[in-house]
């Protein structure tokens, strides 16, 4: 229900800015709206299949890197668990700090790789993700649709839609004619 609700907002607010303020209705031709499938695109796009390829290469190595961290902390604490009932408070103590120590590098060293594999990730697709934007606005301009949706973006307010508004083929045509 909210779903449908956002989507008669946004028709509501093109009718707001119609020129001249005219009223505009979904019904009327005026208002063209179309929808793309952009995970179907996407792993259609020339090029994608490398950047993913790549990019799956390069990530693994960081959970190398995090599973081998994770391992060395998880043996510190099994030997300070072992450890711990013959040591002295004070020499307990400075072990639990050292723990903490290696747990905070661990986190770390884990958000920094999680920080470049997402820069990584960006480096990798934007290019392919300008040229698919340049291909929908292109198309957008062509049919003079005034919005197109994306049916697989998170929180899409698509529900249902008629098949002849999906312009994802197209999209695809017109990417393979550009490579």
């Amino acid at each position: 229900m909210r779903r449908a609700v956002t989507v008669w907002a946004w028709v509501g607010l093109l009718a707001a800015a119609a020129p001249g303020g005219a009223q505009v209705r979904p019904s009327q031709p005026s208002l063209k709206i179309g929808f793309i499938s952009s995970r179907q695109i996407l792993q259609q796009t020339p090029g994608y299949a490398a950047a993913e390829s790549t990019f799956s290469k390069e990530v693994q190595g960081f959970r190398d890197e995090v599973q081998k961290l994770q391992q060395q902390l998880d043996s510190a604490v099994r030997v300070f668990d072992q450890q711990a009932i013959a040591l002295s408070p004070a020499a307990k103590q400075q072990k639990q700090k050292d723990l903490q120590q290696l747990q905070q590098k661990f986190e770390q060293r884990s958000n920094d790789l999680q920080g470049r594999a997402q820069q990584r990730e960006q480096e990798l697709l934007q290019p392919i993700q300008a040229r698919v934007n340049a291909v929908i606005q292109g198309l957008r301009a062509e049919g003079n649709y005034a919005l197109i949706f994306d049916a697989d973006a998170p929180g899409s307010n698509i529900v249902a839609a008629d098949p002849a508004l999906d312009i994802t083929s197209k999209v695809l045509e017109r990417l393979k004619q550009s490579q």
